[in-house]
């Protein structure tokens, strides 16, 4: 019987492995390679230089700036998004009244997880064309528009956003490092929790109904609150899944590439001066913008270090959140 399987199975997984292969492990062996040298993107010829692009991108201070950026993203949204996907799941399903049924979630609770889903159904295009509007300074700016109607903002100095390059808060040197929050990073958070909500609310939720209400109704005759069944019955029970999703997030704060360049001001985005930079904004424009002649093989390197920040960072939260006992009902 094995052997009657195995070409059965092998003949599936030809075609999808092969895919892998060319368009998967290949290019990153080239990257790679392409890393230790000074290869320009162009010209046939390049020489190798071993780790010297690496060297250079602990001298790089745009590169250092846009890992400080990377870690405020890394800090805020996953944090952000997960405990306000949890606040919305909990309360659609657990926060109407109780009746004779047992507890129940609020009504139109379906209507409000598709109204929270709603930004995964759009392109990351119009989303960015959404939210320019929105933080415009000058004519058709949403939040100027209604402060300037309520007479908050002057109408010759509107707020700046996208276009403000200072620190909200003061920036924290650690070491080459720098760790700020400019308004226009501040502003692309926001705007990342907005559209990440909906995907782990319904993530959330679904988990949530998986959970027999006989635990929720157990909890609430032994005088349990609300907020006590929730850390106590409910966060428990979601562990993996606020795993999965905690890393998941992570990926997506230490990319982030996506609304850097739709959003805001520059050739490649990251703009103004640089205030919004992210690794992989700044490793695009140092591959087809730079003025450096290995610029490919220097933006090369970056990929292969966001690489390995990426894995280091799954393995880290792996280990945080891996729970020895499985909890099961």
């Amino acid at each position: 019987m094995r052997n009657g399987r195995a070409p059965f199975i092998a003949g599936f997984l030809f075609a999808p492995v092969l895919l892998y292969v060319v368009y998967v492990l290949i290019p990153y062996v080239r990257t790679a390679y392409f890393s230790l040298t000074d290869f320009n993107g162009f010209s046939p010829e390049y020489g190798f230089v071993g780790l010297g692009n690496y060297l250079e991108l602990l001298k790089d201070e745009v590169y250092l700036r846009a890992i400080g950026h990377n870690a405020v993203v890394l800090t805020v949204f996953p944090i952000v998004t997960i405990l306000l996907a949890l606040f919305f799941a909990f309360m659609l399903n657990v926060g109407g009244r109780g009746d004779k049924a047992g507890i129940r979630g609020v009504r139109g609770s379906s209507l409000y997880k598709f109204i929270f889903f709603f930004p995964q159904v759009l392109s990351i295009a119009i989303v960015a064309v959404i939210w320019r509007r929105v933080f415009q300074s000058n004519d058709g700016g949403m939040i100027n528009a209604v402060l300037m109607s309520l007479g908050l903002v002057d109408e010759e100095k509107p707020l700046l956003f996208l276009a403000e390059s200072d620190s909200v808060i003061p920036p924290i040197h650690l070491g080459a490092f720098t760790l700020d929050a400019p308004v226009v990073l501040i502003c692309l958070i926001g705007v990342a929790i907005w559209g990440g909500v909906g995907f782990y609310l319904v993530l959330f939720s679904a988990a949530m109904q998986s959970i027999p209400k006989d635990i929720y109704e157990a909890a609430t005759l032994d005088g349990a609150t609300r907020v006590q069944t929730f850390f106590r019955v409910t966060l428990p029970l979601l562990r993996e899944h606020v795993s999965v999703a905690w890393i998941y997030l992570g990926i997506a704060a230490l990319d982030f590439y996506a609304l850097v360049i739709g959003l805001t001001p520059g050739a490649g985005g990251g703009g103004p001066n640089n205030a919004s930079e992210v690794m992989s904004s700044w490793m695009l424009t140092s591959a087809f913008r730079s003025s450096r002649y290995d610029g490919f093989a220097f933006a090369c390197a970056m990929g292969m270090s966001i690489a390995l920040l990426t894995m280091l960072l799954a393995g880290v939260q792996f280990r945080l959140t891996r729970s020895r006992d499985k909890l099961e009902f």
